[in-house]
């Protein structure tokens, strides 16, 4: 009982400690998704914290939490970590042992020469349940297009015509989400993670309220996430200043949702959504008349006034070639 009442007071809140004595007071089974990024013992400093240790010290340390990860997940859960494939390995070796393995999800996040190496050009996410009775659900990227005609890349030969409106499944591959480069989108962290990849993740392994637990939450990324997904969430941190950064940013978060269901937009542009609210969701688009206009033509999202968020196509829509589906 006591550890119960313990878990309901770190609901939407961010925890400052050790992830392990946390994570221990939690009761089995009682969290919809663990996500982590932990330190990748690549002699990063973080405010307080500086990430260079013994690699079987590190490996020692990262199986405790790993097992406490698993532990605390519901048999309908999902378990995500994410880090570079050097230490992956070691994990999933481990989590082989004690969870289910479904992907192990490269996202394209091009990184830095390190002597006789090929160029490092992803992270990887692994993906493991505890259960057959896991949530999943299929997910949908936005067409990939040139930057200068704007016509779709990939080639679906004779199969135009069955082109989906917004986009193609999801694979294992993420091409279409970048590491954060710009300045005046980061915080004060060496290694934050873009929110639309953790919206992508939940909207795939998750429902409105289940609880989402980050153990390294750093500046918030988790945390915003869920509440723009109108999941609960619980952050942990050893290093005050990431929480206050964090506690600041939620303050300002509004959930992302058209006509009742949840959508991920980086940018101005919708970057997931879930295939079963699709129908539900397209009436809020500008969308090509003809299927195969799509080929060629963007769809566009509609305000609720009206407008359109990336462009205004006044001729397109007198002349038929588009309209408001719904």
């Amino acid at each position: 009982m006591e550890n119960k009442e313990f878990f309901e007071t770190l609901i939407n809140k961010v925890a400052q400690g050790d992830c392990l004595e946390v994570m221990r007071n939690i009761p089995d089974n009682s969290v919809d998704v663990t996500f982590a990024d932990p330190p990748f013992n690549l002699k990063k400093k973080y405010n307080s914290y500086y990430d260079k240790h013994d690699v079987q010290e590190y490996l020692s340390w990262c199986k405790e939490w790993l097992t406490e990860m698993v532990r605390i997940t519901k048999p309908t859960g999902s378990i995500f970590v994410h880090n570079i494939p050097k230490w992956l390995i070691y994990f999933g070796f481990y989590l082989n042992e004690i969870a289910i393995f479904r992907h192990w999800i490269a996202w394209n996040a091009m990184g830095s020469p390190l002597g006789k190496t090929l160029l490092p050009n992803h992270y990887g996410i692994l993906y493991y349940v505890k259960s057959e009775e896991f949530k999943f659900y299929d997910i949908r990227m936005l067409h990939k297009r040139c930057r200068v005609c704007h016509y779709i890349l990939q080639d679906y030969g004779g199969k135009k015509s069955q082109l989906h409106q917004f986009g193609p499944l999801v694979s294992d591959v993420w091409t279409d989400i970048h590491r954060i480069r710009h300045k005046k989108r980061r915080d004060e962290h060496p290694c934050q993670l873009p929110i639309h990849l953790l919206e992508r993740l939940l909207l795939m392994s998750s429902d409105e309220g289940d609880i989402v637990l980050d153990p390294f939450i750093g500046t918030g990324t988790t945390a915003i996430a869920s509440k723009k997904l109108g999941r609960r969430f619980i952050g942990i941190d050893i290093d005050l200043k990431y929480m206050e950064i964090t506690n600041r940013k939620l303050e300002q978060v509004e959930p992302t949702v058209i006509n009742g269901c949840y959508i991920s937009i980086f940018l101005d542009d919708i970057v997931t959504v879930r295939d079963k609210d699709w129908d539900k969701i397209k009436d809020a688009f500008v969308i090509p008349q003809n299927p195969l206009e799509l080929e060629r033509r963007e769809i566009c999202l509609l305000h609720k006034k009206g407008k359109t968020i990336k462009y205004k196509p006044p001729k397109e829509i007198q002349s038929g070639l588009f309209f408001p589906v719904g």
